[in-house]
């Protein structure tokens, strides 16, 4: 079973908004720390954003910080990534994470870290200038 499959990804030119959803599977439903992280061709992959549950708490890449929007829909175990004025500099292979753990730091630290437990294939965004 997958345990987090990414969609929603597609081109867009600069300026443009998309939104990732990620589909968590029910056995790792539970999990408390989700995020996402991006891989550019040629690049190492880089945590983007994350959100823990256990208060909501989010966090953020500076370079995307004011235009991306990470959020959790537990009812429908799905993560969303909603970016908003997305620059070529933003292209990517965009993959959603999942970790347990007990505070927000953690999760900050898990995705950002890049410790998470979890992970799917990933979704492709490409932006045009």
């Amino acid at each position: 079973q997958v345990p987090l499959v990414e969609s929603g990804g597609g081109s867009v030119q600069a300026g443009g908004s998309l939104r990732l959803s990620c589909s968590v599977s029910a056995f790792i439903s539970s999990s408390d720390c989700m995020g996402w992280l991006r891989q550019a061709p040629g690049k190492e992959r880089e945590g983007v954003a994350a959100i823990y549950s256990g208060s909501g708490a989010t966090y953020y890449a500076d370079s995307v910080k004011g235009r991306f929007t990470i959020s959790r829909d537990n009812a429908k175990n799905m993560v969303y990534l909603q970016m908003n004025s997305l620059k070529p500099e933003d292209t990517a292979l965009y993959t959603c994470a999942s970790d347990h753990v007990t505070d927000g730091e953690a999760c900050s630290h898990s995705i950002f870290g890049q410790r998470y437990n979890y992970w799917g294939q990933g979704t492709q965004v490409t932006v045009s200038s």
